[in-house]
This record gives structure tokens, C-alpha cells and sequence, in this order.
């Protein structure tokens, strides 16, 4: 997927090119993430000046977007908070240990577990929890993923050369067009419809790489209430968050 990068922000950006067109236009969804839609043969520098101008709105309407529901205050990582994976809630429980000399994380017995030296700053503190839940997040969700895979695969008739979840500032989901699947790892954080709904969202783009009226009749053939999961998606995305 091609980026840019304005000041300490890199926006990536999906572009379809189009030869009827004569001008390029620029929307930032949720889901869809930053979509191009530019002339065929435009150059590429001349894109790259148009979106480096657009990048302050770009960034204006991605933290507008982030509004639709009000985000939670940042995590403070410490006993008692709840912690969702799969839209479940999970408490997490810290210990202070003389024997650690680095920090653990795990989940054991329904709640998340850490073990941390009494010597770290806080800064240290939330460096390790904030890292810890995101490696977590991505083992055990890339795992959950496959079981998914294995539903909708067959229903589809596809099938990606690979799919990972990773980072990703502003995109839920990124298809490519040697057939991976990147996911935004939050969404793991959403319960299993709205995970779903990303999965096929995605899946469907391996037929349709753009979100032609086919690409869309071919996701509601899979799930007929996908339009139900990519607005809770919208209005709830931004509370997936650490």
C-alpha cells in the first residue's frame, strides 16, 4: 500500500485509478481508511504534491472521525481494569515482584496477569503494558483468525496468501494485490460479528479490489446484516483502543 509522510504522521493510502476521471478526490472512512480515486497516467509526483497539500485535512477528518464515539481516557494499567478481547471484558491483576527484573504479562484463569519489578518509572510501566497487550493482542488474535478463515473461506471461493495483524494508524483492513490480509490488531478488541464483517470486508476485495456495487452484492451474499456490522464498526471503533 503506498504512503506519505507529512511531518511525523505517514498516511497510507489506497488509489484507484480511473480514466474517466479529470480530477483526483480524497475520502477518509473508518473502515476504507484514506481512498484516492486519480486520473489514469496522472504522474506520480503530481499526486504525491496533491496529497502532501490535502494531508492537514486528511489528519483533521481522521481525528474527526475518532469523535463519532467519545474514546475512552487512556489506560492506567493497574489492578482492577478491564481489558476487552473478542468484546468480552477481562480484568487485569498486577503484582509487584523483588524476583522479576523485567516485566511479565499473561492471561490466565479468565484475567489478564502481570508481574512487574517495583523499580520501574511509570514511564517504563507504560511502555511495557502498552507493547505487552498489543504482542498479546496480535498472538492470540492471528490465531482466532485462522479458526475464522476456515468459515468463510470455503463460503467465498478465497482464499489470501497470508493474513497478519499489525499497526495500523488509520485503516481497519488493507488487501494487497499479492492476495495478504492486514488487519488493524484493535480489532480484536471488538466482539466476533464485527470481527467477521472485517474479515469478509476483506476477503471480498481478493474478487473485487475496489467497493464496486459487486464487491458489496458479493459481501451481502455472505452476510446478509454486513451493513448493521460496518456501522457499529464506525460509530464504536474508536473505544478500541489502549
Amino acid at each position: 500500500m503506498p504512503s506519505f509522510q507529512y511531518g511525523k504522521t505517514t498516511i497510507d493510502y489506497a488509489v484507484e485509478y480511473k480514466p474517466e476521471k479529470r480530477d483526483v478526490t480524497i475520502s477518509v472512512e473508518w473502515l476504507e481508511g484514506v481512498k484516492v480515486v486519480a486520473p489514469e497516467g496522472i504522474e506520480p509526483t503530481l499526486l504525491h504534491s496533491i496529497l502532501y497539500k490535502k494531508a492537514p485535512w486528511i489528519i483533521d477528518k481522521w481525528q474527526a472521525l475518532n469523535q463519532i464515539s467519545d474514546c475512552p481516557a487512556p489506560k492506567e494499567f493497574v489492578s482492577g481494569e478491564k481489558f476487552a478481547y473478542l468484546g468480552r471484558n477481562y480484568r487485569l491483576k498486577v503484582y509487584k515482584s523483588e524476583e522479576v527484573t523485567k516485566p511479565v504479562l499473561m492471561f490466565k484463569q479468565g484475567k489478564f496477569i502481570a508481574t512487574v519489578p517495583p523499580h520501574l518509572t511509570e514511564e517504563e510501566r507504560i511502555s511495557f503494558f502498552q507493547q505487552a497487550f498489543k504482542d498479546w493482542y496480535i498472538l492470540y488474535g492471528e490465531m482466532k483468525l485462522q479458526e475464522r478463515l476456515k468459515i468463510y473461506c470455503p463460503k467465498m471461493g478465497v482464499t489470501p496468501t497470508k493474513i497478519k495483524l499489525k499497526e495500523q494508524k488509520m485503516r481497519w483492513g488493507t488487501c494487497t494485490n499479492e492476495g495478504a490480509i492486514y488487519l488493524n490488531w484493535r480489532i480484536m478488541m471488538a466482539p466476533v460479528p464485527i470481527i467477521d464483517y472485517l474479515l469478509v470486508h476483506e476477503l471480498a476485495h481478493l474478487k473485487y479490489p475496489n467497493h464496486s456495487n459487486d464487491f458489496w452484492h458479493f459481501v451481502k451474499s455472505v452476510m446478509s446484516d454486513y451493513e448493521q456490522r460496518k456501522e457499529w464498526l464506525r460509530v464504536n471503533g474508536p473505544t478500541l483502543t489502549l
